[in-house]
């Protein structure tokens, strides 16, 4: 026999901005309203704050929001564009992929309130657990690939 789940129609929307260091494990999240340029923009400003010394290569998709010619570059982030359709290759997929499993897997929430609080206290988790975010998205070959040219 099959199980039943509850469903959840919505047409509700929240999106969640994420980088994850792949060498730590460190996980900076932002929680925002819409997917566009703006909210782009807020979220390269904050992982900029939250490290103003290091200098960041971010992999980004296709996605328009990302490759906005309105979208200026930060100093310290350098943006690199994955190959179309290849999605499996951003190490933050699989972090969602993750998330949704083991906090999400058949919720229905009441609200787009409590699922966003839902959210918020799943991604605190992810971001105090580097060792469990570095388990899904540190694979060597990326590592190699960004270590070898600063050993040279």
């Amino acid at each position: 026999m099959r199980p039943l789940c509850q469903g959840m129609l919505t047409h509700e929307y929240t999106y969640v901005f994420g980088a994850v260091d792949v060498y730590t494990g460190e996980l900076d999240s932002l929680i925002l309203p819409y997917v566009n340029t703006e909210c782009m923009r807020l979220f390269l400003d904050e992982v900029s704050a939250r490290h103003p010394d290091e200098k960041i290569v971010m992999i980004i998709d296709g996605a328009g929001w990302h490759r906005s010619n309105a979208l200026e570059t930060l100093p310290n982030i350098h943006l690199l564009t994955l190959p179309p359709y290849a999605p499996e290759l951003n190490p933050i997929e699989h972090v969602w992929d993750d998330l949704r499993e083991k906090f999400f897997h058949n919720r229905v929430f009441k609200s787009l309130t409590v699922l966003e609080d839902h959210l918020s206290e799943a991604l605190r988790v992810y971001e105090q657990d580097h060792t469990t975010i570095a388990s899904i998205a540190s694979w060597s070959w990326i590592i190699t690939a960004f270590l070898i040219p600063l050993m040279n």
